[in-house]
């Protein structure tokens, strides 16, 4: 059973889920649509946030349609007892837009993805260059994106 609280939360993400307006003022917009003044928006929010119910409020840009085209995974073989400290490095680059640490297996020896964007492939490869000169690392792969099937965030 929820209460009403919980249902004009819910209500707000799903109304936020699609994009905030762009416009001067879009928490104030948010209120109108639903009822609730700018400031309980903005407050409902920052406690969604504080009870970990949202992970974060972040811009998304559609990057194919400003012309960035050259998108790279690259993958490295990390040493266990440098995951944290090189992690940092390379979420550090701002071409760098997703960094996780993942599992290996026998067949699969690279623990840590980087995606990397940029205007074109050099581009992308120049800071993977760099990354190997701050890191020290030569074991990677480069996946390179051929084709964007599908891109949306998660909804509820």
């Amino acid at each position: 059973m929820t209460n009403k609280k919980e249902d004009t939360d819910v209500k707000l993400i799903k109304h936020i889920q699609e994009g905030l307006p762009l416009t001067k003022t879009p928490y104030k917009d948010i209120g109108q649509a639903l009822g609730m003044p700018e400031e309980e928006v903005i407050q409902r929010l920052k406690k969604l946030l504080e009870a970990g119910k949202i992970r974060r409020l972040a811009a998304s840009i559609a990057h194919r349609k400003i012309g960035i085209n050259a998108n790279a995974m690259c993958v490295w073989k990390v040493p266990k007892e440098r995951v944290d400290e090189v992690g940092k490095i390379m979420s550090g680059f701002e071409e760098v837009t997703h960094c996780y640490e993942r599992p290996i297996y026998p067949d699969w020896e690279y623990n840590v993805f980087t995606m990397i964007h940029g205007y074109t492939d050099d581009e992308c490869e120049a800071v993977i260059q760099a990354i190997k000169e701050k890191t020290g690392l030569n074991d990677y792969v480069i996946l390179y994106s051929e084709k964007e099937f599908k891109k949306v965030g998660v909804r509820i």
